[in-house]
């Protein structure tokens, strides 16, 4: 049994008559409320309306796109920046089915997101009778795809389900859940009353395996740290460890920004780099904290000295700390195993090499640490030397990212796509200083994110500058979202560069010795396609980027509304 908390109190001013109708729709909203939650994502229909009856009664915003996937990938966005879970509200049928992909996104990438939808009344499941939007089993098929999907049978149940799911996302590796309502239950009775919270599901941290690990890395010469996107919410702690060693780190594309990147010890984003794989290997003492370490991540290399895992012997040690234990040994065999929070553990090997003076001399890690530790600072410069040489700053994606960035400021979040604008520029090219600064999906790498995760990430930080760089294709995927950002007189720059179709799979066509098919497309023109939405649109020659694209972002952050930067490129 769990105690019953208050329904929080209605905001002032709002309809009172809504009220009147405490039904389950009233209970979700409620329990939303309850949980901290102040925005939704989605599309309001016939039979989500008693979802909507309620929101303005609890002062939570809701956010319209265009089409659910947009709501789905806002609300990533919103989470990236926030770090609060995105919830999304859609209707039945093909709104719920519209939203798959940016789920199945969030669970690529580990992401909390919270989908709530009506289903067929009680007594109707897979009765196929004909109803509008019904669905064959629609919690039965996401359940296959997401962390959890659950039909309730009650308005308390429906709330209970609510608090679970914040439970999980604090206690568990995140991912997206799905709440499906029934229509007789969203439109029925409920008592009033809310279940409280569970605990967060957490298991205690082994502390002998934090006592070895802290041993390994006190006694370590070449040790290297390897952040992920579950290491996020841990970014003061990795940095405090990284200083404490001298230890360089290297980050995953999702833990970007995880260490400050102007940081002495930081690699950046760029463990897909020959030079950071091989610095893996060489390294004594393999840190990985929160990643799977996967090829979306490693472009076909590995981490680790893969070779010599669980040989006698063996010269390196691979700790690994992971909060779900099938990722403890995916991609690369750990010899430590710690199953728990990045923030525990980190938190419990500074508290352990702390107390064994390990403290590798300046908090920037600059000098030798005792024992002989090689200079960090050092090796993490001569990574950065390496990296520069296999990374080409020069192309189209690197350079509209770092005169972005220049325009905008060193705080620029910068929302992006699986273009490739993204993968070969902005995720290497942006110098990010916090976790929070990137908007991407590389496990997934869905097109027709960056436009509406933008929008998501405005929204969350409103003072900060978030600009949009994503390719001609991608941006058609979700070029509709350009009317919901001018619906809430959003100032994002949403750089286009245009090379007339699908450039990527081209050179992949002719690699394989296949002449180009299907892959050379029809654009419009963006900057007149910006002025018939009702946003600003320009153009920009990519021969002239150095002179124009600055202060084109600098107007554009400064605007009333959004602006689309058009860069023509040709094929």
């Amino acid at each position: 049994m769990t105690e019953q908390a208050p329904i929080p109190a209605p905001v002032p001013g709002t309809n009172p008559a809504d009220a009147a109708y405490a039904n389950g729709g009233l209970a979700v909203v409620a329990a939303l409320a309850a949980h901290g939650v102040d925005t939704v994502f989605g599309i309001p229909g016939t039979h989500n309306l008693e979802f909507y009856r309620h929101l303005d009664r609890f002062g939570i915003r809701a956010v319209t796109p265009r089409h659910e996937q947009g709501a789905g990938y806002a609300a990533d966005g919103y989470y990236v920046v926030s770090g609060r879970p995105g919830v999304v509200l859609t209707t039945s049928g093909p709104g719920l089915t519209n939203v798959v992909t940016a789920a199945a996104t969030a669970y690529a990438e580990s992401r909390p997101m919270l989908i709530l939808s009506p289903g067929v009344p009680t007594g109707l499941e897979r009765a196929d009778v004909g109803m509008l939007h019904e669905t064959k089993d629609s919690s039965g098929a996401l359940s296959h795809l997401l962390v959890a999907a659950h039909r309730t049978r009650t308005a308390e149940g429906a709330a209970q389900a609510v608090a679970d799911a914040f439970a999980l996302f604090a206690g568990s590796r995140p991912g997206p859940v799905h709440i499906e309502v029934p229509l007789d239950v969203l439109e029925g009775g409920w008592h009033g009353t809310t279940a409280s919270p569970w605990p967060p599901r957490s298991r205690p941290l082994d502390e002998d395996a934090v006592d070895t690990a802290a041993e390994a890395l006190a006694g370590s010469v070449r040790p290297l740290i390897v952040a992920g996107g579950g290491a996020r919410g841990a970014a003061a702690q990795i940095t405090a460890l990284a200083e404490a060693l001298g230890a360089p780190v290297a980050t995953t594309a999702n833990g970007k920004g995880i260490l400050d990147e102007t940081h002495p010890l930081a690699v950046g984003a760029n463990v897909r780099w020959p030079s950071v794989q091989q610095a893996s290997r060489d390294a004594d003492v393999l840190l990985v904290v929160g990643t799977e370490i996967a090829d979306s991540d490693l472009w076909g290399g590995l981490i680790g000295d893969q070779d010599l895992a669980g040989a006698e012997g063996r010269s390196q040690t691979v700790i690994r700390c992971d909060i779900d234990p099938d990722q403890l040994h995916k991609n690369l065999r750990g010899d430590v195993l710690v199953l728990g929070d990045a923030n525990a553990f980190t938190d419990g090997l500074r508290a352990r090499l702390g107390a064994r003076g390990a403290a590798g001399g300046r908090e920037d890690g600059a000098d030798r640490a005792a024992g002989g530790r090689e200079d960090g600072a050092d090796r993490a410069a001569a990574l950065r030397r390496e990296v520069a040489r296999e990374f080409d700053s020069t192309q189209i994606g690197a350079r509209v990212t770092a005169l972005v960035q220049e325009a905008a400021g060193h705080d620029v979040i910068v929302s992006g796509d699986s273009s490739r604008v993204t993968y070969d520029g902005s995720v290497h090219a942006l110098v990010a200083r916090t976790p929070d600064q990137l908007l991407y999906m590389p496990g997934y790498a869905t097109l027709g994110y960056g436009i509406p995760a933008a929008i998501g990430g405005r929204l969350a930080a409103p003072g900060r500058p978030v600009v949009c760089i994503v390719g001609d294709g991608a941006a058609m995927f979700a070029i509709q979202e350009i009317v919901t950002a001018v619906e809430l007189a959003l100032p994002i720059p949403f750089v286009i560069v245009d090379n007339g179709g699908y450039q990527e799979i081209e050179h992949q066509m002719v690699e394989r010795g296949i002449s180009p098919f299907a892959v050379r497309l029809h654009q419009p023109d963006f900057a007149l396609l910006a002025e018939s939405m009702g946003a600003h649109g320009v153009e920009v020659a990519h021969t002239d980027l150095d002179e124009h694209l600055p202060g084109a972002i600098r107007a554009a952050l400064a605007a009333d509304r959004p602006t689309i930067v058009h860069i023509r490129v040709g094929a």
